[in-house]
């Protein structure tokens, strides 16, 4: 049966008990309902058709579906929030491990660099190690500062010699006095380091890196300083 007919048949179901009920009522003598009456109980019959029974369990079955829907939709909300956090704490340690990784990196870069100083610094020779001549050779001189100056630090230290004496070990400045590879002022300074200090470049060298190491901490500090100033 259609919903029309449903409703249909409840309005002339009503109308025919209204209508018994009006012919009842007027026989016993009492009142009969007036045409606002009969028409509201119409419509109270109509609305209480107005859902088939079958259409009533499909109600109650969508109901029950939106509420599972509503609580998948919070289950897969949770399990998201529960991702993003769990992804976040994992980007964390991971961050962390590789922070961890570099520096122990770095410390072992730091630790060698550290033990191949140690071994050039082992291999330096001494100013007493080196045989005296009568001259030496720009070349002679440069070969003898390799053997006594650090290898990390040669460099600076070749520099600096370059730029005060051009590896003229018997350079003096006439106007200063200043004497020797590194141009010691005055020139009797080196005297500590050996009393050959005019003639033997191996002490002057030796003089040299103690003054630098002293007062700047290295050659290479010494350079820097030298590159500001343009004096040491």
């Amino acid at each position: 049966m259609s919903r029309i007919s449903v409703r249909g048949f409840a309005v002339a179901s009503a109308t025919a008990v209204t209508t018994v009920g009006a012919v009842v009522g007027v026989a016993s003598g009492s009142t009969p309902p007036s045409g606002d009456n009969l028409e509201a109980s119409a419509a109270d019959a109509t609305l209480l058709a107005d859902i088939p029974m079958g259409e009533q369990a499909q109600v109650q079955v969508s109901s029950l579906t939106q509420q599972a829907e509503a609580q998948a939709a919070a289950a897969d909300a949770a399990a998201k929030k529960s991702a993003e956090e769990s992804a976040r704490l994992q980007a964390a340690k991971t961050a962390q491990a590789k922070k961890e990784a570099a520096e122990d990196k770095a410390e072992r870069e730091r630790e060698r660099e550290a033990a191949e100083a140690r071994a050039n610094r082992d291999e330096v020779r001494s100013a007493s190690s080196f045989s005296a001549k009568s001259s030496y050779t720009v070349a002679e001189v440069q070969a003898i500062a390799r053997q006594m100056v650090p290898a990390d630090q040669f460099q600076c230290f070749s520099n600096i010699v370059n730029h005060e004496s051009t590896w003229n070990y018997q350079a003096q400045n006439p106007s200063s006095g200043a004497y020797g590879l590194v141009q010691a002022l005055p020139g009797s300074k080196m005297a500590s380091a050996g009393a050959d200090w005019q003639t033997n470049p191996a002490t002057q060298i030796k003089w040299g890196l103690n003054y630098m190491d002293s007062r700047y901490g290295s050659p290479c500090g010494a350079w820097s300083f030298w590159q500001a100033n343009h004096w040491y």
